[in-house]
C-alpha cells in the first residue's frame, strides 16, 4: 500500500509544473497520511450502522452461547453457590439424602441462568437500537469496552426485570427451590445454627448477567484487536478509525 502510494505521488510530481509540485505534495501526502490512518469519510449512518453491527454480533454471539444447555455450566461464568450456602451445604451433606447436593444444586442453578438467558436478546436489540451517532462515536473511539459499558447501563435494570422471574420460575422447572427448600429446612433443625433462608433466584440472577456481560466484554475485545473478525466492508472500514488513533 505505501509504495502505490508513492509511486502515486512521483507519477503526479512529473505530471505538473515545479511552481505547483510543492503544494501538489503537500496535499498528496496529507490524503496519502490519510489512507493509511483510515480516515477515509464516514458518514454517520455508517459509523451508527457498523457500531451496531458489531454490537449485535458480540450479543448475538454471547446470548447463544451462554442459553444453550450447559452454556454457563460449563463455561467461565459458571455460578457457583453463595458463600453462606456452601456453608449450609456443608454441614447438611453430612445428612442422608443429601450427600450429593451441592454438585446437584449447582447444575441446578446453572440450568435456571440458562433458561432466562434467552429472554435477553429483545432488550440488548432496543438499546442497541436507540444508539446515536454522538454514542456510536464515543464507543469506537473509547476504551475496549466502552461498548459493554454502554450495553450494561442501558440494560441492566430492564435485564433484572426480565431475568429474575424467569430464574425464579426456573428454578422451581429444574426443582432447584424445592431442593433448597429441602436443604435449609433440614439445616434450620441442627442444633444451635442460625436460622437462614438466602434467596436464591436474587443471587443467581446478579451472577448470571455478570457472566452475560463477561462475554459481551471478550468479544467486543476480539473484535477490537481482531481485524480478522470483522466480517464486513463496514465494519473494516469503521473500524480503521480506532485502529489509527
Amino acid at each position: 500500500m505505501i509504495r502505490i502510494l508513492y509511486l502515486f505521488l512521483v507519477a503526479t510530481l512529473f505530471s505538473v509544473p515545479v511552481s505547483a509540485q510543492f503544494g501538489k505534495l503537500g496535499k498528496l501526502a496529507d490524503k496519502a497520511e490519510g489512507v493509511l490512518r483510515g480516515d477515509s469519510p464516514l458518514s454517520n449512518e455508517e459509523v451508527g450502522k457498523a457500531l451496531k453491527e458489531a454490537l449485535d454480533q458480540g450479543v448475538g454471539q454471547a446470548v447463544t452461547s451462554l442459553s444453550a444447555q450447559n452454556g454457563y455450566y460449563e463455561s467461565p461464568y459458571k455460578i457457583f453457590l453463595p458463600e453462606e450456602a456452601q456453608a449450609i451445604v456443608s454441614k447438611v451433606s453430612a445428612l442422608p439424602g443429601f450427600d450429593n447436593i451441592e454438585q446437584d444444586l449447582t447444575e441446578r442453578i446453572n440450568r435456571a441462568a440458562e433458561l432466562a438467558a434467552k429472554k435477553a436478546t429483545p432488550i440488548f436489540v432496543d438499546a442497541i437500537k436507540g444508539l446515536t451517532f454522538k454514542d456510536a462515536m464515543n464507543l469506537l473511539m473509547g476504551e475496549k469496552d466502552a461498548a459493554t459499558r454502554y450495553l450494561e447501563g442501558n440494560t441492566s435494570t430492564a435485564l433484572t426485570g426480565e431475568f429474575q422471574p424467569v430464574i425464579r420460575a426456573a428454578l422451581d422447572e429444574v426443582n432447584a427451590n424445592e431442593i433448597w427448600n429441602r436443604v435449609v429446612t433440614a439445616y434450620n433443625k441442627i442444633p444451635f445454627v442460625k436460622k437462614t433462608e438466602p434467596e436464591l433466584d436474587v443471587y443467581v440472577t446478579g451472577r448470571a448477567l455478570d457472566g452475560m456481560f463477561g462475554l459481551i466484554e471478550v468479544k467486543e475485545t476480539e473484535l477490537r484487536e481482531k481485524p480478522a473478525l470483522r466480517n464486513t466492508e463496514l465494519l473494516r472500514k469503521v473500524f480503521a478509525r480506532q485502529d489509527a488513533k
